[in-house]
Order: structure tokens, then sequence, then C-alpha cells
């Protein structure tokens, strides 16, 4: 999903709780994430709460990525980056303003602080994957 249509879904929405409901509700349609994947090493580091993360680079060159954690509302900032960031080339990545995003919708206002600096470092490490993958 685009950026802005994601944005504009979100900003229908009119209190904060139907929001929080359905950060939660894309959370839930998150793919299932593999418990071989659920190790240390598959840890976003910065997230208080615990959240597994693993690149799924594709054939076409473009990225997609497996993730999960063991909160609600953090599930569903996953769902929101991944719907983001899915099926795009490393360099469209790198391109994209998602931090942009989420002030634009006042997340940073709304969410504890644990839970904005977990969603800035779920950010950080898909732009390292996409880092990595453009220098091979």
């Amino acid at each position: 999903m685009d950026p802005a249509r994601f944005a504009e879904r979100f900003k229908r929405l009119r209190s904060w709780e139907d929001r929080y409901r359905y950060l939660i509700q894309m959370g839930r349609k998150l793919p299932p994430f593999p418990d071989e994947e659920r190790i240390d090493a598959n840890l976003v580091p910065g997230c208080m709460s615990r959240v597994w993360m693993v690149p799924d680079p594709r054939d076409d060159g473009t990225l997609g990525f497996l993730a999960d954690s063991d909160a609600h509302i953090v599930k569903g900032l996953i769902a929101v980056l991944l719907s983001v960031y899915d099926g795009k080339t490393p360099e469209e990545i790198l391109d994209t303003d998602v931090e942009g995003l989420f002030e634009d919708l006042e997340l940073g206002q709304h969410l504890s602080a644990n839970r904005r600096n977990g969603f800035y470092s779920m950010n950080q490490k898909i732009r390292e994957y996409a880092r990595a993958v453009a220098a091979m």
C-alpha cells in the first residue's frame, strides 16, 4: 500500500480509539511468522516488546518481510511498515519516507515513547536490510 493511501484511510477514522482498533486489526492480518525464526538473532533491537523480523528477498529484485510481535499495537505498526514496504526494491525502500508518514499521522503524539522508539527501530531494521541488499 502506498503511504498516502494508508494515511487517507487512517485519517478517516475520527477517534484514536478507532485508530488503535484499526492498527490491531491490521496486525491480526499479518501472515504467520515461522516458529523457527523466533530466535534472538531475528529480534529487532530497540523495541520494548519482542519483535522478530526477517527479510524475504524475491526473485524479481523486490523485498518482502516477515515479522511478528508479542504486543497487539506493535503488530499493527509492523503491518503498517510491511504494507508500505512490501514488494519494493531496496532503492524504493530507501527512498520512502515512512518517518514522515508516522509524523503526518500524529502517531508520535499518541503512542508511548517506547512504542514510538520501537517503530523507528523496526523502520531502521528494514532500511538496513535494504541497504545490505542494494550493496550486493
